[in-house]
Protein backbone atom coordinates (compact mmCIF):
# COMPACT_ATOMS: atom_id res chain seq x y z
CA UNK A 1 0.00 0.00 0.00
CA UNK A 2 1.79 3.04 -0.70
CA UNK A 3 1.68 5.92 1.58
CA UNK A 4 2.50 8.71 -0.65
CA UNK A 5 -0.43 10.87 -0.89
CA UNK A 6 -1.34 14.49 -1.17
CA UNK A 7 -3.73 15.54 1.78
CA UNK A 8 -5.09 18.96 2.34
CA UNK A 9 -4.72 19.90 5.81
CA UNK A 10 -6.82 21.77 8.26
CA UNK A 11 -5.56 23.49 11.52
CA UNK A 12 -7.32 23.63 15.03
CA UNK A 13 -5.66 24.22 18.48
CA UNK A 14 -6.64 20.86 19.93
CA UNK A 15 -7.52 17.47 17.85
CA UNK A 16 -9.17 14.86 19.51
CA UNK A 17 -9.29 11.72 18.49
CA UNK A 18 -12.56 9.73 20.25
CA UNK A 19 -16.15 10.87 21.15
CA UNK A 20 -16.48 9.10 23.68
CA UNK A 21 -16.49 10.38 27.38
CA UNK A 22 -12.98 11.49 27.47
CA UNK A 23 -12.86 13.46 24.25
CA UNK A 24 -16.51 14.79 24.47
CA UNK A 25 -15.70 16.02 27.81
CA UNK A 26 -12.01 17.41 26.91
CA UNK A 27 -13.89 19.27 23.85
CA UNK A 28 -16.56 20.80 26.00
CA UNK A 29 -13.78 21.83 28.90
CA UNK A 30 -12.07 23.16 26.58
CA UNK A 31 -14.88 25.82 25.01
CA UNK A 32 -16.49 26.22 28.34
CA UNK A 33 -12.28 27.66 29.62
CA UNK A 34 -11.97 29.81 26.48
CA UNK A 35 -15.79 31.11 27.02
CA UNK A 36 -14.73 32.18 30.63
CA UNK A 37 -11.76 33.71 29.32
CA UNK A 38 -13.26 35.02 26.55
CA UNK A 39 -10.44 33.75 24.26
CA UNK A 40 -10.75 31.71 21.47
CA UNK A 41 -10.08 27.97 20.71
CA UNK A 42 -10.65 25.99 17.81
CA UNK A 43 -11.71 22.29 18.89
CA UNK A 44 -12.32 19.25 16.12
CA UNK A 45 -13.40 15.90 17.67
CA UNK A 46 -12.37 12.87 15.16
CA UNK A 47 -15.28 9.69 15.28
CA UNK A 48 -14.88 6.58 13.80
CA UNK A 49 -18.36 5.52 14.23
CA UNK A 50 -21.07 6.50 12.16
CA UNK A 51 -22.53 8.63 14.41
CA UNK A 52 -21.53 9.60 17.92
CA UNK A 53 -22.40 6.82 20.62
CA UNK A 54 -22.15 4.15 17.93
CA UNK A 55 -19.57 2.48 19.02
CA UNK A 56 -19.87 3.05 22.67
CA UNK A 57 -20.40 0.07 24.48
CA UNK A 58 -20.85 -0.14 28.73
CA UNK A 59 -22.62 -1.77 31.21
CA UNK A 60 -23.50 1.15 32.36
CA UNK A 61 -24.16 2.42 36.08
CA UNK A 62 -22.34 5.40 35.79
CA UNK A 63 -21.27 7.36 38.96
CA UNK A 64 -22.24 10.81 38.29
CA UNK A 65 -18.93 12.68 40.08
CA UNK A 66 -17.75 13.48 36.82
CA UNK A 67 -20.30 14.89 34.43
CA UNK A 68 -21.26 17.19 38.06
CA UNK A 69 -17.67 18.26 37.67
CA UNK A 70 -18.36 19.09 33.83
CA UNK A 71 -21.95 20.18 34.24
CA UNK A 72 -22.97 20.66 37.77
CA UNK A 73 -26.73 21.32 36.62
CA UNK A 74 -26.51 17.85 34.39
CA UNK A 75 -30.32 17.14 35.22
CA UNK A 76 -31.61 20.52 34.16
CA UNK A 77 -29.81 20.13 30.73
CA UNK A 78 -31.64 16.82 29.90
CA UNK A 79 -28.67 14.56 30.52
CA UNK A 80 -29.59 10.74 30.27
CA UNK A 81 -28.65 9.60 33.50
CA UNK A 82 -32.13 7.34 33.15
CA UNK A 83 -32.54 5.02 36.22
CA UNK A 84 -31.61 5.53 39.58
CA UNK A 85 -30.20 2.38 42.03
CA UNK A 86 -32.67 0.76 44.13
CA UNK A 87 -31.69 -2.21 45.06
CA UNK A 88 -27.75 -3.56 45.02
CA UNK A 89 -26.87 -7.22 44.96
CA UNK A 90 -24.02 -9.18 44.89
CA UNK A 91 -24.06 -13.20 44.60
CA UNK A 92 -22.00 -16.33 44.13
CA UNK A 93 -23.14 -18.38 42.00
CA UNK A 94 -23.39 -22.48 41.36
CA UNK A 95 -24.42 -24.36 39.15
CA UNK A 96 -27.64 -24.13 40.30
CA UNK A 97 -27.86 -22.25 43.25
CA UNK A 98 -26.34 -19.02 44.98
CA UNK A 99 -25.12 -17.15 47.76
CA UNK A 100 -25.93 -13.48 47.61
CA UNK A 101 -22.76 -11.83 49.23
CA UNK A 102 -23.70 -9.43 52.06
CA UNK A 103 -23.12 -5.49 50.37
CA UNK A 104 -22.43 -3.70 53.77
CA UNK A 105 -19.55 -6.05 54.51
CA UNK A 106 -18.26 -4.27 51.83
CA UNK A 107 -15.59 -0.93 51.33
CA UNK A 108 -18.66 2.06 50.83
CA UNK A 109 -17.07 2.59 47.02
CA UNK A 110 -18.60 -0.66 45.87
CA UNK A 111 -21.93 0.20 46.93
CA UNK A 112 -24.29 1.84 43.84
CA UNK A 113 -26.93 4.16 45.59
CA UNK A 114 -26.09 7.15 44.51
CA UNK A 115 -25.11 6.09 40.85
CA UNK A 116 -27.64 5.71 37.55
CA UNK A 117 -27.94 3.18 35.15
CA UNK A 118 -27.92 4.68 31.93
CA UNK A 119 -26.91 3.68 28.17
CA UNK A 120 -23.62 5.37 28.14
CA UNK A 121 -24.02 5.83 24.23
CA UNK A 122 -26.88 8.08 25.09
CA UNK A 123 -25.18 9.95 27.60
CA UNK A 124 -21.99 10.17 24.62
CA UNK A 125 -24.61 11.43 22.39
CA UNK A 126 -25.71 13.99 24.99
CA UNK A 127 -22.83 15.31 25.64
CA UNK A 128 -21.94 15.35 21.68
CA UNK A 129 -24.86 18.08 21.28
CA UNK A 130 -23.83 20.58 24.53
CA UNK A 131 -19.96 19.92 22.68
CA UNK A 132 -22.00 21.12 19.29
CA UNK A 133 -23.70 23.99 21.12
CA UNK A 134 -20.50 25.46 22.38
CA UNK A 135 -18.90 25.36 18.81
CA UNK A 136 -17.12 21.98 18.73
CA UNK A 137 -16.25 20.86 15.44
CA UNK A 138 -17.25 16.75 15.55
CA UNK A 139 -16.79 14.80 12.15
CA UNK A 140 -18.74 11.55 12.67
CA UNK A 141 -17.69 8.63 10.18
CA UNK A 142 -13.49 10.05 9.97
CA UNK A 143 -11.82 7.13 10.97
CA UNK A 144 -8.44 8.59 12.27
CA UNK A 145 -6.46 6.09 10.32
CA UNK A 146 -2.60 7.20 10.97
CA UNK A 147 -0.90 9.67 13.15
CA UNK A 148 1.56 12.22 11.41
CA UNK A 149 4.62 13.37 12.85
CA UNK A 150 6.82 15.85 12.66
CA UNK A 151 10.17 14.84 13.63
CA UNK A 152 9.65 13.35 17.30
CA UNK A 153 6.21 15.52 17.48
CA UNK A 154 3.04 14.22 16.81
CA UNK A 155 1.20 17.02 15.21
CA UNK A 156 -2.05 15.47 14.10
CA UNK A 157 -3.84 12.08 12.17
CA UNK A 158 -5.28 11.06 8.64
CA UNK A 159 -8.36 10.65 8.55
CA UNK A 160 -11.34 10.34 6.31
CA UNK A 161 -9.86 8.04 3.94
CA UNK A 162 -11.99 6.05 1.99
CA UNK A 163 -12.37 3.70 -0.98
CA UNK A 164 -8.69 1.37 -1.31
CA UNK A 165 -9.84 -2.03 -2.84
CA UNK A 166 -9.25 -5.31 -0.93
CA UNK A 167 -5.54 -5.28 -2.08
CA UNK A 168 -5.33 -1.70 -0.14
CA UNK A 169 -5.05 -0.22 -3.66
CA UNK A 170 -7.26 3.48 -4.23
CA UNK A 171 -10.45 2.28 -6.19
CA UNK A 172 -12.29 4.50 -8.85
CA UNK A 173 -13.86 6.55 -5.80
CA UNK A 174 -10.74 7.06 -3.82
CA UNK A 175 -10.65 9.84 -1.40
CA UNK A 176 -7.51 10.44 0.43
CA UNK A 177 -9.37 12.17 3.41
CA UNK A 178 -7.25 15.30 4.91
CA UNK A 179 -4.51 15.66 7.71
CA UNK A 180 -5.96 17.47 11.05
CA UNK A 181 -3.53 19.01 12.52
CA UNK A 182 -3.18 20.41 16.32
CA UNK A 183 -1.28 22.03 18.39
CA UNK A 184 -1.92 19.56 20.60
CA UNK A 185 -3.46 16.11 19.75
CA UNK A 186 -5.57 14.60 22.14
CA UNK A 187 -5.84 10.47 21.76
CA UNK A 188 -9.07 8.99 23.68
CA UNK A 189 -9.73 6.23 21.02
CA UNK A 190 -10.95 3.77 24.19
CA UNK A 191 -9.30 0.53 24.56
CA UNK A 192 -6.79 -0.96 22.36
CA UNK A 193 -6.44 1.59 20.12
CA UNK A 194 -4.71 1.39 17.00
CA UNK A 195 -3.07 4.94 17.21
CA UNK A 196 -2.57 4.57 20.73
CA UNK A 197 -0.73 1.66 20.26
CA UNK A 198 1.38 3.22 17.66
CA UNK A 199 2.12 6.14 20.49
CA UNK A 200 3.27 3.66 23.15
CA UNK A 201 5.48 1.91 21.47
CA UNK A 202 6.95 4.98 19.98
CA UNK A 203 7.15 6.97 22.71
CA UNK A 204 8.04 4.06 24.97
CA UNK A 205 5.15 4.94 27.29
CA UNK A 206 5.00 1.46 29.32
CA UNK A 207 7.75 1.75 30.19
CA UNK A 208 8.25 0.81 33.77
CA UNK A 209 4.95 -0.19 34.23
CA UNK A 210 3.57 -3.07 34.30
CA UNK A 211 1.81 -5.29 31.21
CA UNK A 212 -1.54 -3.98 30.37
CA UNK A 213 -4.25 -5.98 31.44
CA UNK A 214 -7.77 -6.71 29.70
CA UNK A 215 -11.21 -7.97 29.88
CA UNK A 216 -13.58 -8.89 27.33
CA UNK A 217 -17.25 -7.89 27.87
CA UNK A 218 -20.09 -9.45 25.97
CA UNK A 219 -23.35 -7.53 26.39
CA UNK A 220 -26.92 -8.02 25.48
CA UNK A 221 -30.11 -5.45 25.93
CA UNK A 222 -33.26 -7.13 26.58
CA UNK A 223 -36.76 -5.71 27.09
CA UNK A 224 -39.05 -7.84 29.58
CA UNK A 225 -42.38 -7.51 30.67
CA UNK A 226 -43.64 -5.48 33.74
CA UNK A 227 -43.66 -8.69 36.10
CA UNK A 228 -40.05 -9.65 35.70
CA UNK A 229 -38.85 -5.90 35.71
CA UNK A 230 -37.68 -4.48 38.82
CA UNK A 231 -36.24 -0.58 37.86
CA UNK A 232 -33.02 0.16 39.40
CA UNK A 233 -32.16 -3.30 40.41
CA UNK A 234 -28.57 -4.36 40.34
CA UNK A 235 -27.01 -7.01 40.39
CA UNK A 236 -23.52 -8.63 39.99
CA UNK A 237 -22.23 -11.92 40.22
CA UNK A 238 -18.79 -13.87 40.28
CA UNK A 239 -18.51 -17.68 40.47
CA UNK A 240 -20.29 -20.24 37.94
CA UNK A 241 -20.03 -20.84 34.71
CA UNK A 242 -16.29 -19.95 35.10
CA UNK A 243 -13.84 -22.01 37.15
CA UNK A 244 -11.85 -20.79 40.23
CA UNK A 245 -8.70 -19.72 38.25
CA UNK A 246 -10.79 -17.89 35.34
CA UNK A 247 -11.45 -14.63 36.70
CA UNK A 248 -14.55 -13.04 35.39
CA UNK A 249 -18.19 -12.33 36.48
CA UNK A 250 -22.12 -10.81 35.36
CA UNK A 251 -24.05 -7.34 35.80
CA UNK A 252 -27.42 -7.17 35.10
CA UNK A 253 -29.07 -3.27 35.18
CA UNK A 254 -32.77 -2.96 35.08
CA UNK A 255 -33.21 0.35 33.69
CA UNK A 256 -35.27 2.80 31.11
CA UNK A 257 -38.45 1.59 29.46
CA UNK A 258 -38.58 -2.01 31.04
CA UNK A 259 -34.94 -2.70 29.67
CA UNK A 260 -32.40 -5.29 30.93
CA UNK A 261 -29.00 -4.95 29.89
CA UNK A 262 -27.01 -7.92 30.92
CA UNK A 263 -23.61 -9.27 30.29
CA UNK A 264 -20.55 -11.08 31.22
CA UNK A 265 -16.87 -10.46 31.90
CA UNK A 266 -13.95 -12.76 30.99
CA UNK A 267 -10.40 -11.79 32.25
CA UNK A 268 -8.68 -12.23 29.62
CA UNK A 269 -5.91 -13.98 31.28
CA UNK A 270 -7.40 -17.30 31.38
CA UNK A 271 -5.48 -20.19 30.23
CA UNK A 272 -7.52 -22.67 28.74
CA UNK A 273 -7.28 -22.08 24.99
CA UNK A 274 -10.73 -23.53 24.28
CA UNK A 275 -12.93 -21.70 26.57
CA UNK A 276 -15.41 -19.58 24.47
CA UNK A 277 -16.52 -16.39 26.36
CA UNK A 278 -19.42 -16.01 24.29
CA UNK A 279 -20.47 -19.48 25.00
CA UNK A 280 -20.04 -18.82 28.40
CA UNK A 281 -22.08 -15.74 28.43
CA UNK A 282 -25.12 -17.84 26.84
CA UNK A 283 -24.43 -20.67 29.16
CA UNK A 284 -25.22 -18.36 32.15
CA UNK A 285 -28.52 -16.94 31.23
CA UNK A 286 -29.62 -20.72 31.65
CA UNK A 287 -28.98 -20.00 35.24
CA UNK A 288 -32.21 -20.07 37.32
CA UNK A 289 -31.12 -16.64 39.21
CA UNK A 290 -30.76 -15.22 35.83
CA UNK A 291 -33.15 -16.75 33.54
CA UNK A 292 -36.17 -15.24 35.76
CA UNK A 293 -35.26 -11.78 35.01
CA UNK A 294 -35.41 -12.89 31.32
CA UNK A 295 -38.89 -14.68 31.00
CA UNK A 296 -41.11 -13.46 28.25
CA UNK A 297 -38.45 -10.67 27.39
CA UNK A 298 -36.83 -10.44 24.04
CA UNK A 299 -33.25 -9.69 23.33
CA UNK A 300 -32.88 -6.14 21.18
CA UNK A 301 -29.20 -5.42 20.56
CA UNK A 302 -25.77 -7.45 21.12
CA UNK A 303 -22.00 -5.78 21.80
CA UNK A 304 -18.81 -6.45 22.94
CA UNK A 305 -15.49 -4.43 24.11
CA UNK A 306 -12.34 -5.28 25.27
CA UNK A 307 -12.47 -4.08 29.38
CA UNK A 308 -8.88 -2.65 30.42
CA UNK A 309 -8.28 -4.20 33.95
CA UNK A 310 -4.54 -3.15 34.71
CA UNK A 311 -5.37 -0.31 37.01
CA UNK A 312 -2.57 1.80 38.52
CA UNK A 313 0.30 -0.32 37.96
CA UNK A 314 -0.43 -0.70 34.41
CA UNK A 315 -1.51 3.21 33.67
CA UNK A 316 1.33 4.71 31.04
CA UNK A 317 3.26 7.50 30.98
CA UNK A 318 0.10 10.02 30.04
CA UNK A 319 2.18 13.18 28.14
CA UNK A 320 4.44 12.78 24.77
CA UNK A 321 5.56 15.52 22.40
CA UNK A 322 2.42 16.99 20.87
CA UNK A 323 0.05 14.61 22.76
CA UNK A 324 -1.97 13.32 25.51
CA UNK A 325 -3.47 9.55 26.44
CA UNK A 326 -7.34 10.41 27.86
CA UNK A 327 -9.75 7.64 29.82
CA UNK A 328 -9.32 4.01 28.35
CA UNK A 329 -6.81 4.53 25.84
CA UNK A 330 -4.54 5.25 28.89
CA UNK A 331 -6.29 2.11 31.12
CA UNK A 332 -8.18 4.17 33.38
CA UNK A 333 -10.71 1.77 35.16
CA UNK A 334 -11.81 0.83 38.20
CA UNK A 335 -11.84 -2.78 37.74
CA UNK A 336 -13.56 -3.66 41.20
CA UNK A 337 -16.38 -1.01 40.80
CA UNK A 338 -16.37 -2.38 37.34
CA UNK A 339 -16.59 1.82 36.44
CA UNK A 340 -14.41 4.17 34.13
CA UNK A 341 -16.61 6.92 32.34
CA UNK A 342 -16.53 8.95 35.55
CA UNK A 343 -12.93 8.57 35.10
CA UNK A 344 -12.73 9.45 31.47
CA UNK A 345 -14.59 12.53 32.40
CA UNK A 346 -12.52 13.89 34.52
CA UNK A 347 -9.13 12.36 32.58
CA UNK A 348 -10.74 14.54 29.98
CA UNK A 349 -11.08 17.77 31.96
CA UNK A 350 -7.62 17.73 33.05
CA UNK A 351 -6.22 17.20 29.52
CA UNK A 352 -8.07 20.16 28.75
CA UNK A 353 -7.14 22.74 31.49
CA UNK A 354 -4.17 21.78 30.83
CA UNK A 355 -4.08 22.49 27.53
CA UNK A 356 -5.59 25.80 27.35
CA UNK A 357 -3.45 27.13 30.15
CA UNK A 358 -0.55 26.29 27.54
CA UNK A 359 -2.76 27.67 24.24
CA UNK A 360 -3.37 30.49 25.93
CA UNK A 361 0.54 30.93 27.16
CA UNK A 362 1.63 30.71 23.79
CA UNK A 363 2.78 26.79 23.88
CA UNK A 364 2.04 24.57 20.85
CA UNK A 365 3.63 20.94 20.46
CA UNK A 366 5.21 20.25 23.79
CA UNK A 367 4.88 18.16 26.51
CA UNK A 368 1.89 18.63 28.40
CA UNK A 369 3.38 17.64 31.98
CA UNK A 370 1.02 19.89 33.67
CA UNK A 371 -1.78 16.88 32.46
CA UNK A 372 0.26 14.65 34.39
CA UNK A 373 0.75 16.37 37.33
CA UNK A 374 -2.96 16.98 38.14
CA UNK A 375 -3.66 13.67 37.20
CA UNK A 376 -1.48 12.21 39.93
CA UNK A 377 -3.10 14.72 42.69
CA UNK A 378 -6.63 13.92 41.51
CA UNK A 379 -9.41 11.74 42.44
CA UNK A 380 -8.72 9.53 39.84
CA UNK A 381 -5.35 8.33 41.00
CA UNK A 382 -6.75 8.37 44.60
CA UNK A 383 -9.89 5.69 42.93
CA UNK A 384 -7.21 3.65 40.86
CA UNK A 385 -4.25 3.15 44.24
CA UNK A 386 -7.14 1.80 47.06
CA UNK A 387 -8.26 -0.80 44.64
CA UNK A 388 -5.22 -2.07 42.87
CA UNK A 389 -4.08 -5.24 44.14
CA UNK A 390 -8.05 -6.02 43.22
CA UNK A 391 -7.21 -7.54 39.54
CA UNK A 392 -3.55 -9.38 40.73
CA UNK A 393 -5.06 -10.94 43.96
CA UNK A 394 -7.69 -12.32 41.76
CA UNK A 395 -5.74 -13.74 39.49
CA UNK A 396 -3.33 -15.31 41.86
CA UNK A 397 -5.27 -16.88 44.22
CA UNK A 398 -8.14 -17.54 42.36
CA UNK A 399 -11.89 -16.53 42.96
CA UNK A 400 -12.68 -17.59 46.27
CA UNK A 401 -9.66 -17.27 47.84
CA UNK A 402 -8.48 -14.16 46.20
CA UNK A 403 -11.82 -11.99 46.27
CA UNK A 404 -12.12 -12.74 50.26
CA UNK A 405 -7.70 -11.02 50.08
CA UNK A 406 -9.34 -8.53 47.16
CA UNK A 407 -12.21 -7.49 49.69
CA UNK A 408 -9.70 -7.06 52.79
CA UNK A 409 -6.88 -5.28 51.26
CA UNK A 410 -9.96 -2.60 49.71
CA UNK A 411 -10.74 -2.15 53.31
CA UNK A 412 -7.30 -1.52 54.65
CA UNK A 413 -6.51 0.88 51.32
CA UNK A 414 -9.82 2.73 52.44
CA UNK A 415 -8.88 2.97 55.80
CA UNK A 416 -5.11 3.96 55.73
CA UNK A 417 -5.61 6.11 53.06
CA UNK A 418 -4.19 4.01 49.97
CA UNK A 419 -1.54 1.66 52.41
CA UNK A 420 -1.62 -2.18 51.82
CA UNK A 421 -0.23 -4.96 53.50
CA UNK A 422 0.24 -6.14 49.85
CA UNK A 423 2.33 -3.27 48.76
CA UNK A 424 1.32 -2.86 45.09
CA UNK A 425 1.52 -6.10 43.23
CA UNK A 426 2.91 -7.24 39.89
CA UNK A 427 0.45 -8.32 36.69
CA UNK A 428 3.97 -10.22 35.66
CA UNK A 429 2.54 -12.10 32.19
CA UNK A 430 0.60 -10.33 29.21
CA UNK A 431 -2.74 -11.72 28.52
CA UNK A 432 -1.37 -13.35 25.10
CA UNK A 433 1.55 -15.08 27.42
CA UNK A 434 -1.09 -17.01 29.70
CA UNK A 435 -2.77 -19.25 27.26
CA UNK A 436 -2.21 -22.38 27.86
CA UNK A 437 -1.42 -25.63 25.53
CA UNK A 438 -4.54 -27.47 23.92
CA UNK A 439 -2.56 -30.77 25.11
CA UNK A 440 -3.05 -29.71 28.55
CA UNK A 441 -6.69 -29.17 29.04
CA UNK A 442 -9.96 -30.95 27.57
CA UNK A 443 -12.05 -29.09 24.86
CA UNK A 444 -15.61 -27.86 26.13
CA UNK A 445 -18.21 -29.00 24.38
CA UNK A 446 -21.50 -26.08 25.13
CA UNK A 447 -24.86 -26.60 25.15
CA UNK A 448 -26.38 -25.83 21.79
CA UNK A 449 -28.56 -22.41 21.76
CA UNK A 450 -31.95 -22.85 22.50
CA UNK A 451 -32.66 -19.72 20.47
CA UNK A 452 -35.13 -18.30 23.64
CA UNK A 453 -32.64 -17.06 26.15
CA UNK A 454 -28.92 -18.56 24.19
CA UNK A 455 -27.78 -17.70 20.35
CA UNK A 456 -25.60 -18.24 18.32
CA UNK A 457 -22.53 -15.62 16.92
CA UNK A 458 -24.36 -14.83 13.67
CA UNK A 459 -27.78 -14.06 14.96
CA UNK A 460 -25.81 -12.20 17.30
CA UNK A 461 -23.97 -9.81 15.19
CA UNK A 462 -27.24 -8.88 13.29
CA UNK A 463 -28.52 -7.52 16.46
CA UNK A 464 -24.75 -5.05 16.36
CA UNK A 465 -25.75 -3.76 12.72
CA UNK A 466 -22.51 -3.99 12.05
CA UNK A 467 -21.47 -3.35 8.44
CA UNK A 468 -18.08 -3.36 6.57
CA UNK A 469 -17.77 -2.91 2.75
CA UNK A 470 -16.69 -6.05 1.09
CA UNK A 471 -14.67 -4.30 -1.14
CA UNK A 472 -11.86 -2.16 1.39
CA UNK A 473 -9.10 -4.13 2.97
CA UNK A 474 -9.64 -6.31 5.99
CA UNK A 475 -8.95 -3.92 8.80
CA UNK A 476 -7.25 -7.18 10.83
CA UNK A 477 -3.98 -7.54 9.39
CA UNK A 478 -1.59 -10.78 10.22
CA UNK A 479 1.69 -10.04 10.33
CA UNK A 480 2.55 -13.78 9.49
CA UNK A 481 -0.23 -15.46 7.02
CA UNK A 482 1.43 -18.75 7.87
CA UNK A 483 0.49 -18.37 11.60
CA UNK A 484 -2.51 -19.32 12.47
CA UNK A 485 -2.37 -22.71 10.72
CA UNK A 486 1.34 -23.40 11.26
CA UNK A 487 1.66 -22.43 15.19
CA UNK A 488 -1.73 -21.62 16.74
CA UNK A 489 -3.91 -24.39 15.39
CA UNK A 490 -1.22 -27.36 16.53
CA UNK A 491 -0.25 -25.65 19.77
CA UNK A 492 -3.41 -23.76 20.95
CA UNK A 493 -5.86 -25.35 18.58
CA UNK A 494 -6.20 -21.87 17.07
CA UNK A 495 -8.08 -20.08 20.33
CA UNK A 496 -9.06 -17.04 17.90
CA UNK A 497 -12.09 -18.59 16.81
CA UNK A 498 -13.20 -19.30 20.33
CA UNK A 499 -12.42 -16.23 21.96
CA UNK A 500 -13.75 -13.45 19.31
CA UNK A 501 -17.41 -13.27 20.12
CA UNK A 502 -18.43 -12.33 16.57
CA UNK A 503 -17.79 -15.38 14.50
CA UNK A 504 -14.77 -13.43 12.56
CA UNK A 505 -12.00 -16.45 12.67
CA UNK A 506 -12.23 -19.72 11.03
CA UNK A 507 -10.19 -22.83 10.86
CA UNK A 508 -12.09 -24.67 7.26
CA UNK A 509 -11.29 -28.10 6.17
CA UNK A 510 -10.95 -29.15 2.96
CA UNK A 511 -13.74 -32.11 2.03
CA UNK A 512 -11.54 -35.38 3.34
CA UNK A 513 -11.08 -32.52 6.94
CA UNK A 514 -7.30 -32.14 5.53
CA UNK A 515 -5.83 -28.75 4.52
CA UNK A 516 -6.72 -26.83 7.45
CA UNK A 517 -6.89 -22.91 6.06
CA UNK A 518 -7.41 -19.72 7.82
CA UNK A 519 -10.20 -17.59 7.20
CA UNK A 520 -10.94 -13.78 8.40
CA UNK A 521 -14.54 -13.08 8.15
CA UNK A 522 -14.14 -9.28 8.42
CA UNK A 523 -17.47 -8.18 8.31
CA UNK A 524 -18.78 -9.56 10.93
CA UNK A 525 -15.98 -7.30 13.37
CA UNK A 526 -18.09 -5.48 16.35
CA UNK A 527 -14.25 -4.16 16.99
CA UNK A 528 -14.03 -5.56 20.62
CA UNK A 529 -10.37 -5.78 19.87
CA UNK A 530 -9.76 -9.40 21.64
CA UNK A 531 -7.97 -10.85 18.81
CA UNK A 532 -4.95 -8.11 19.22
CA UNK A 533 -4.67 -8.46 23.19
CA UNK A 534 -5.16 -12.63 22.88
CA UNK A 535 -3.54 -14.04 20.20
CA UNK A 536 -0.82 -16.46 21.74
CA UNK A 537 1.40 -15.51 19.08
CA UNK A 538 0.98 -11.92 18.94
CA UNK A 539 -0.05 -12.18 15.27
CA UNK A 540 -3.13 -9.95 14.78
CA UNK A 541 -3.69 -6.37 14.51
CA UNK A 542 -6.42 -4.42 14.99
CA UNK A 543 -6.57 -1.57 12.52
CA UNK A 544 -9.86 1.19 11.91
CA UNK A 545 -11.65 0.25 8.81
CA UNK A 546 -13.00 3.52 6.60
CA UNK A 547 -14.89 5.00 8.97
CA UNK A 548 -18.76 4.64 9.86
CA UNK A 549 -17.87 0.85 9.33
CA UNK A 550 -18.15 -1.32 12.34
CA UNK A 551 -21.38 -1.79 14.61
CA UNK A 552 -23.81 1.15 15.10
CA UNK A 553 -25.18 0.26 18.66
CA UNK A 554 -28.46 1.57 20.09
CA UNK A 555 -29.38 2.37 23.45
CA UNK A 556 -25.70 0.49 24.46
Amino acid sequence: MSEDVERESMEYDVVIVGAGPSGLSAAIRLKQLAAEAGADVSVAVLEKGAEVGAHILSGAVIDPIGISELYPNWKELGAPLETAVTEDKWMLLGPQGSLELPTFAMPGYLHNHGNYIASLGNVCRWLGQQAEGLGVEIYPGMAASQPVFEGDKLVGVVAGEFGRDKDGNPGPNYEPGIVLKGKYVFIGEGVRGSIAKVLKDKYGLGEGREPEKFGIGIKELWQVPDEVFVPGLVQHTTGWPLDEHTGGGSFLYHFGENYVAIGFVVHLNYKNPWLSPFDEFQRFKHHPDIAKYLTGGKRIAYGARAIAEGGLQSVPKLYFPGGVLLGDSAGMLNVPRIKGSHIAIKSGMLAAEAAFQAITAGRAGDELVEYDTAWNHSWIRKELSKVRNGKPLLSKYGTSIGGFLAMVDMHTTNIFNGFSFFGTMKHGKTDAASTGLAKDYKPIVYPKPDGVLSFDKLSSVFLSSTNHDENQPAHLKLKDPTIPVSVNLPKYGEPARLYCPAGVYEVLYDDNGQNPRFQINFQNCVHCKTCDIKDPSQNITWTTPQGGDGPNYPNM
